[in-house]
């Protein structure tokens, strides 16, 4: 597999924001950092507190069984923030056409 350097780094940058868009990319970083955060915690909590922070033995690490109701409680945030972002987005509408209005009423107070 060949090196990447700054050049294919900055390649691989430019197409990322082309492609999300500059203003999602703040929610995306956010994102990232709340999944590795969590991530983080996971690991920590599979740590027995006994043992150094070296890897942990065969024998200590529970089973990887998924927590019950994970799914489902994940399916409900997300249509949580899906509903959030359909009422940002009708909220944007409704100031985008406040704001006309305001510009047309102007303009024919003005005239």
């Amino acid at each position: 597999m060949a090196d990447l350097g700054w050049p294919e780094l900055t390649i691989i940058a430019i197409a990322v924001v082309l492609l999300f868009g500059w203003k999602r990319m703040p929610d995306m970083a956010r994102s990232l950092g709340r999944s590795a955060r969590i991530f983080k915690s996971e690991v920590d909590q599979m740590r027995p507190s006994s043992e150094p922070s070296g890897t942990p033995s065969r024998e200590s690490v529970p089973d990887a069984a998924p927590r019950a109701g994970f799914d489902e409680d994940r399916d409900a945030a997300h249509e949580a923030v899906a509903r959030a972002d359909d009422r940002v987005a009708e909220a944007d509408a409704e100031v985008a056409r406040l704001r006309a209005e305001l510009v047309r009423r102007r303009n024919v107070s003005g005239s």
